[in-house]
């Protein structure tokens, strides 16, 4: 489905502000708005709870402790490449992780959850290239390797992230794939999108019934919550499922990666040297991410079923139009006393649904070829024949996904706080030659529905819905 904007170029500053006085919104406002700076939940910090940020990768950037960071496999075109290896070159990942577990000692600025241990899994490039088999592989991973790490399981996956189609839920490969997560204890939590107050479908995956779909709020600069709405640039839902939760996602403060796409191309986002403003579904995403790392810290024992039981339960009441469609607001305290852990049902998809429903009109490109059919970027892909390895946990092994040489086989470092899974080179597929791949026309499969940086950096919005030989239009 094309979602198709009319307003001609840019529109700075139609938000940006808003009550903010043009400052943003710092990460000491948003844990607030998320009732998390006092009474229990104010001493809690995430730690021994893993999440899962699969993005741009992030870069070492000093408000990233090293200590709270680990690299998973770079899955991205750009894990060729040796001086890009893991490293966010777009600028996304960054200002992800700092919302996350972020420690900027040069402004105090500090994540939600900073002592939880964050795994990047690179699945974009500068120029935000990626496709969905990329990002099913990532689930995968993810999955395979949960425990990995016994003293921080990640239970949590971040994914501000939408494809570019509006698949049939009960077939689609990208929402079998968060369900195998969900089932397996990983609370998903998934960019419901950034196309306007008018729009009522939510993106892929967060259209899965399964998954916590959130939605991007305004706190319109007060300190209160009553007056919170959605964003003007929030997709609301409705159409194929309603949105969960709300959570702070305008002009929200966080970590700049310096040289990158971001930084370089909106200078007037920058805050100070270190941070950026951003916002969009992608921010409140990753506020919901950081924030159900603090529960799980607290009550470890909450399965994704109950996890999202509670936080929908015990949300704050906000106002206009999120209050008429019933949505309400990230409620950490009220999470904490919650007793309601009833769990949820779905219709599960059968994971074997054509990869191109989920690609929608948006397609990596290679020697002018755009990639489609039943064919990941590495080779063919069968989702009737992947299914069941995804359940099964049987699709990796070691660094082979499908197959397909995507990876090396074992984690390099001699501790957790520096392990970086060993790179491979690929080949032996049709799709070999990742570095040559481009993403010509986007169309939908952004990161936070629709577009990287939750669609907006320092109140200003893509100039169009379409990109031209990966460059800014």
């Amino acid at each position: 489905m094309r979602h198709q904007r009319n307003d001609g170029g840019w529109a700075a500053g139609a938000w940006l502000g808003n009550g903010t006085g043009g400052s943003g919104t710092t990460l000491a406002a948003v844990r607030a708005a998320v009732n998390a700076s006092t009474g229990a939940a104010a001493g809690l910090t995430g730690a021994g709870v893993g999440v899962a940020l699969i993005d741009t990768g992030v870069a070492p950037v000093a408000g990233l402790p090293a200590g709270q960071i680990v690299n998973g496999p770079d899955l991205s075109f750009e894990s060729q490449d040796a001086d890009l290896r893991y490293l966010d070159t777009y600028g996304h990942g960054t200002h992800m992780a700092g919302i996350i577990v972020g420690n900027d000692p040069s402004t105090g600025t500090v994540g939600l959850a900073p002592r939880a241990k964050l795994t990047s899994i690179k699945v974009g490039t500068s120029n935000g290239a990626v496709d969905v088999s990329q990002m099913i592989a990532a689930i995968d991973w993810t999955v395979a390797h949960r425990n990995d790490d016994p003293a921080n399981p990640i239970r949590i996956i971040n994914l501000s992230y939408g494809t570019g189609g509006t698949p049939n839920s009960w077939t689609d490969p990208v929402q079998y794939a968060v369900e195998q997560a969900w089932m397996k204890g990983i609370v998903v939590v998934a960019a419901a999108g950034n196309d306007g107050n008018s729009d009522i479908v939510v993106s892929d995956p967060a259209s899965d019934p399964a998954v916590i779909a959130v939605a991007a709020g305004t706190t319109k600069g007060t300190a209160g919550v009553t007056d919170d709405d959605f964003a003007s640039f929030a997709t609301v839902g409705g159409g194929n499922r309603g949105v969960d939760l709300l959570a702070p996602g305008e002009s929200i403060v966080s970590l700049a990666d310096p040289g990158s796409n971001v930084d370089q191309s909106y200078p007037a986002a920058k805050v100070g040297s270190t941070l950026l403003r951003g916002s969009g579904s992608s921010q409140a995403a990753a506020v919901t991410s950081a924030t159900i790392a603090l529960l799980l810290q607290a009550r470890p024992s909450l399965t994704p079923d109950q996890v999202k039981t509670v936080l929908t339960q015990s949300a704050s009441f906000v106002s206009g139009l999120a209050m008429t469609r019933n949505v309400r607001e990230l409620n950490l305290n009220g999470a904490l006393a919650s007793q309601e852990l009833w769990g949820i049902g779905w219709n599960r998809s059968s994971g074997t649904g054509r990869l191109d429903d989920a690609r929608g009109t948006s397609r990596v490109v290679r020697d002018n070829v755009a990639l489609s059919g039943d064919n990941s970027v590495w080779g063919p892909l069968s989702p009737a024949a992947w299914a069941p390895r995804s359940a099964a946990t049987t699709s990796w092994s070691g660094g082979t996904w499908m197959g397909y040489r995507v990876a090396g086989d074992n984690w390099s470092g001699k501790s957790w706080a520096s392990k970086t899974w060993a790179a491979a080179t690929w080949g032996g597929a049709p799709w070999n030659g990742a570095t040559t791949w481009t993403d010509p026309d986007w169309d939908g499969h952004y990161w936070s529905g629709h577009y990287w940086s939750g669609h907006y950096w320092s109140g200003h919005y893509w100039s169009s819905d379409d990109w031209s030989t990966a460059d800014w239009s």
